[in-house]
């Protein structure tokens, strides 16, 4: 059936389509009331079937490489719009917009109903009717609970009243001890109502901070002033600065979108009890050009997944889209309540929005003075790559005679490597073929819950990359991939300096660039980048595999024993700080006798 037989005959039914290029890439998943409809509008039939005078530049171009199409029928246009954006995070299509923000953001909570409640962090909404949240925290939230703690004598951990027995947190009068204590509920509810306070209001609580520091700095505890102005750096950070103040318990969820020619930018505001809290941006890389309705769609299916928020608040845009109404049924329905999407005109409303287009303004400019995308286009061009690799992700494995065989995947993104987006793995695989496979595997099942990158690297030759080619296509998935390794002198791969020069591999070729070529400098840059993440993986896990082993040894010392003193500790570093009381709450007193001998 040719293209355009498959155009005509589509149904007038709820569904989504996907266009696909001469080679079998996937251009663009779209979704659709009807089908039918939809399609067709992209299109002109006569005197040859063509793409519609009334597109956009983008889509003109789009519908230009256009060769085949696929479609699936579903039940309404809500679950279209819904399996339109799961295939989109999964596949990454060129010509649709993804923004990679999949983060919950948390919020402080405590509960009520507890005789002496205390703070906690959570995600998501927890059952019960008497919790009362804060947030949403974009950064910050953590800090902002220790530096409660540090400051309010509250209850300190989650088993301190079950122990019924002062501890070192009442000595250093950070709690006032109601394990105990005869504390009177109206005592403790002073130290809830200072904390609140805290909360609500960050600048007395970075003034309480600042004199700690200071105070700190005088006893020239210089370690314990530096981590106290870090903690007030990142709870700063959380917040656009504003002398806005409804004077009312009013909230707000703000969201604006600004755009230049290659990139565009998020930003939302949170307005809780009439004060901004927190906020938060992301760019978005414009492959081939802007499309706002797109944009605010993935910004409130990224932000507002498939889970009722803690809180729930109007939501200010800064202009209308074609979708407003089906995302705001979308939400209606996740709220279990009516959502509101208000595009302010006039008063204090207004002027949020113009503070969040501001921000987004000042944002856009600043990235476009530190982006440096010379290097990108020149390594695009060379490569033949569908997308500026503006997110790249490098993968190298590790282990020493088949022992601790590990995988690391490092993440490059915006000039800069994001260390908190890097991944390692343990394998199972032998040799370094299926220790790639097993690896890159392990990846691609993970798309789901965090989208493809632009371009992938890997630490091998030709054979490594129809391995990670072949991987994709089974899975229905177009990304370039680069592979780059050592020539081989006399069947060894040198890596000495001078003895052979790096090779890299793209899908139909092979360059073999001069060492002063910034093009290769910038593959190497990463691919080493990799290979210390990996190595570094591989010997933390040997280290942990030797203490192990060496605990074993030890009579009485069990595998449960050691997963449970992990599980606690964290670390073997930490466990062999432990005291002999903390070991003791955890094991008898003949095994912390053996392991507090042991590491002496």
């Amino acid at each position: 059936m040719t293209l355009k037989e498959k155009i005509q005959q589509l149904p007038n039914k709820s569904g989504i389509y996907q266009y696909f290029d001469k080679d079998g890439h996937l251009l663009y998943v779209g979704k659709a009331k009807n089908l039918a409809n939809r399609v067709k509008s992209y299109w002109q039939f006569t005197p040859k079937l063509c793409a519609s005078s009334q597109l956009s530049i983008r889509i003109t171009k789009m519908i230009n490489q256009t060769v085949t199409m696929d479609y699936i029928v579903v039940n309404s246009e809500h679950d279209a719009l819904i399996l339109e954006n799961s295939l989109i995070k999964q596949l990454n299509p060129k010509y649709n917009i993804l923004l990679r923000d999949d983060k919950t953001y948390p919020y402080i909570y405590i509960d009520n109903a507890q005789k002496y409640p205390r703070f906690d962090i959570t995600r998501k909404i927890i059952k019960s009717k008497d919790i009362t949240y804060y947030g949403p925290y974009s950064v910050g939230a953590r800090d902002i609970l220790n530096s409660i703690y540090d400051i309010c004598k509250l209850v300190q951990k989650k088993s301190c009243l079950k122990s019924k027995k002062l501890c070192l947190y009442h000595q250093i009068n950070k709690c006032l001890g109601p394990c105990e204590l005869p504390i009177t509920q109206e005592r403790y509810a002073q130290e809830i109502n200072l904390a609140t306070n805290l909360i609500k209001n960050k600048k007395i609580l970075l003034n309480k901070l600042q004199e700690k520091m200071e105070f700190y700095a005088e006893e020239l505890r210089f370690e314990e002033a530096a981590q106290l102005r870090d903690t007030m750096e990142r709870i700063e950070r959380s917040e656009i600065k504003s002398e806005i103040d409804f004077a009312t318990n009013e909230n707000y969820d703000i969201f604006v979108v600004k755009s230049s020619q290659a990139r565009a930018v998020v930003v939302k505001i949170f307005m809780r009890h009439g004060k901004i809290i927190s906020s938060s941006h992301e760019y978005i890389n414009l492959n081939e050009g802007i499309d706002t309705n797109e944009l605010y769609l993935r910004a409130f299916l990224s932000f507002y997944k498939d889970e009722k928020p803690p809180i729930i608040a109007p939501l200010l845009i800064g202009e209308g889209f074609e979708d407003k109404e089906l995302i705001q049924d979308y939400l209606t329905n996740l709220f279990e309540q009516k959502a509101q999407i208000i595009i302010p005109q006039r008063g204090k409303k207004k002027t949020l929005i113009e503070l969040a287009k501001l921000n987004a303004a000042e944002l856009l400019k600043k990235d476009k003075e530190t982006l440096n995308t010379k290097i990108l286009q020149d390594i695009q061009e060379l490569c033949k790559l569908q997308k500026l690799p503006n997110r790249v992700e490098v993968f190298d494995n590790s282990h020493m005679s088949g022992v601790a065989t590990v995988g690391a995947m490092i993440v490059y993104e915006n000039g800069k490597f994001d260390k908190k987006s890097y991944r390692t793995y343990h394998l199972d695989a032998r040799d370094e073929y299926g220790q790639m496979r097993e690896t890159l595997t392990k990846r691609v099942e993970s798309f789901t819950k965090s989208s493809p990158p632009d371009l992938w690297i890997l630490d091998g030759g030709a054979t490594l990359l129809s391995l990670a080619l072949s991987i994709l296509e089974s899975n229905g998935i177009t990304l370039n991939v680069i592979a780059i390794s050592k020539e081989k002198i006399d069947a060894k791969a040198h890596r000495a300096k001078g003895k052979a020069q790096d090779i890299i591999y793209i899908k139909d070729e092979i360059f073999r660039l001069k060492p002063s070529d910034k093009r290769l400098q910038w593959i190497q840059n990463l691919r080493d980048e990799a290979h210390r993440a990996a190595i570094t993986f591989h010997k933390k896990t040997k280290l942990k595999l030797d203490q192990e082993s060496k605990l074993l040894g030890l009579h009485g010392i069990s595998p449960a024993k050691i997963q449970k003193l992990l599980n606690h500790y964290g670390t073997f570093a930490a466990l062999k700080d432990a005291t002999f009381d903390d070991l003791h709450s955890l094991l008898n007193i003949k095994d912390a006798k053996t392991i507090k001998k042991f590491y002496k």
